[in-house]
């Protein structure tokens, strides 16, 4: 399971969590969100890993590319030479070599920004993903300093940043404030 499917699970834990009522705030349980916490940061060697063989395969696709703009000038540069055996021939052979030289460095140039535009991509896609994930980890990790602890290890959040009474204050339906 990948980092983005534990902060959805999360999410869905703070949401189903029970209100606590007269206030803005939900209890879950410490355990299951500390929990998935910990899930999500196993999860992030995974795509590490990923984003190294991405990078490998880029460098991969580079050289495959270099190797077949040396095979496309090679047999560029044999074709010029063959057809150097008279003189008509040799303009010829001459513009056709450069036509076959030019093709072969445009080919070569297009593959590597297409290998290039492809990991720049993959790379950007895993740079917002892990962008997200570590701002969905610090939010849960906010939320789990600013919930208060009940006797049954539960945590009381609000369910939206800034509600509930201040930190350290516990509702008493018993006593009321003039």
């Amino acid at each position: 399971m990948d980092v983005e499917a534990h902060l959805e699970r999360l999410d869905q834990l703070v949401a189903e969590g029970r209100p606590v009522p007269l206030s803005g705030l939900v209890m879950v349980s410490r355990h299951d969100a500390e929990d998935l916490v910990a899930e999500a940061r196993a999860a992030l060697p995974e795509d590490l890993r990923q984003a190294r063989w991405i990078l490998k395969e880029r460098d991969e696709l580079l050289d495959a590319a270099a190797r077949q703009a040396d095979t496309l000038r090679a047999d560029a540069r044999g074709e010029a030479d063959r057809l150097v055996s008279e003189t008509e021939v040799v303009r010829a052979a001459r513009r056709e070599a450069e036509r076959v030289l030019a093709e072969a460095n445009e080919r070569s140039r297009v593959l590597r920004l297409e290998a290039e535009d492809y990991v720049d991509a993959k790379l950007a896609d895993f740079s917002a993903v892990l962008d997200r994930t570590m701002d969905e980890v610090e939010r849960g990790r906010d939320r789990l300093r600013q919930g208060l602890g009940t006797p049954d290890g539960a945590v009381v959040r609000p369910l939206h940043p800034g509600d509930g009474p201040p930190a350290g204050h516990l509702f008493d339906q018993e006593r009321t404030e003039d």
